[in-house]
């Protein structure tokens, strides 16, 4: 008997519902049935015989293959795309990964008047260690306030007053503390959160004015958080906003920046709320705060 090679019904195939294959299992039940066509029924084809083991590795093989199709075909889509993929599809909107960053704290260095330091590293109380600028000077009053740098990826908290401990002793340098709570880093963007930055992107053509103003705000550079809120009615709402405003909350990026894309977006006679106020100057050259 011959087999109709055009139907063998192994592959994967593409749909209007997206694409599908089969499974190993019936990838090698399959290919057995074959086997038997051509050489009969009594043929023993178990996994205990040398014909069985290599229906077996035909089997994985063109299994291999389908799943290698399946996920070249979901990685040109931004909802089933990952890692490496996922970022080449929202470069299309103008959207990178965000990089990991980290953890940053203002630290208050006692010492000699003058003395200088030179790669100097600090250590908090779980004993990570934090990198000083390149070289710091003791100012005229006997001290100084610098930035210091955590030498770890990601979220890195240290409390108020919790480094304190000197990593490179230097002649002169006394103590060192961190008057105020570091703000912590973040680890690289994952993927679940890049497909939610990119959905937000591409409502900056979307029909609500909010929604749009969101869009464009998420894409702005070191914009991490944002929540926007709207009071559309004629009285004070329950969160404090005026008649006919919006709010929107963000957390990173240039304020600069961020009151000019609100201004850009926003409805003509709509009002903004919030505590950061920006003069924005129009193309007209009308200032609005």
């Amino acid at each position: 008997m011959m087999l109709n090679l055009d139907t063998l019904g192994l592959a994967a195939t593409v749909t209007a519902s997206g694409i599908s294959a089969p499974d190993y299992q019936t990838i090698l039940n399959t290919l057995t049935g074959y086997f038997q066509q051509i050489y009969g029924d009594d043929v023993y084809l178990e996994s205990d015989s040398k014909d069985g083991q290599m229906l077996a590795i035909y089997a994985r093989g063109i299994h291999d293959v389908n799943n290698m199709a399946i996920a070249v075909y979901n990685s040109f889509s931004p909802a089933t795309a990952q890692g490496r993929g996922l970022a080449s599809n929202v470069k299309i909107n103008g959207i990178a990964v965000t990089p990991a960053s980290r953890s940053m704290a203002d630290v208050r260095i006692v010492g000699q008047v003058g003395v200088s330091i030179t790669n100097g590293t600090v250590r908090d109380s779980n004993g990570i260690t934090w990198s000083l600028p390149d070289s710091v000077v003791i100012g005229i009053d006997g001290t100084v306030t610098v930035t210091a740098t955590c030498q770890i990826d990601g979220a890195v908290v240290a409390p108020a007053g919790t480094i304190t401990e000197i990593g490179t002793p230097t002649r002169g340098w006394q103590s060192v503390t961190n008057p105020a709570a570091a703000t912590a880093g973040r680890k690289v963007e994952t993927d679940a959160e890049l497909r939610q930055r990119q959905a937000k992107s591409v409502a900056i053509p979307s029909l609500t004015v909010l929604d749009g103003i969101m869009g464009a705000v998420a894409k702005l550079d070191g914009v991490e958080r944002y929540r926007g809120y709207e009071n559309d009615t004629s009285v004070e709402d329950a969160n404090g906003l005026p008649p006919h405003s919006i709010s929107l909350v963000v957390a990173g990026g240039d304020a600069a920046a961020i009151a000019k894309t609100i201004a850009t977006k926003k409805t003509p006679g709509g009002g903004t709320y919030g505590t950061t106020t920006i003069d924005v100057t129009d193309k007209y050259g009308i200032v609005h705060p």
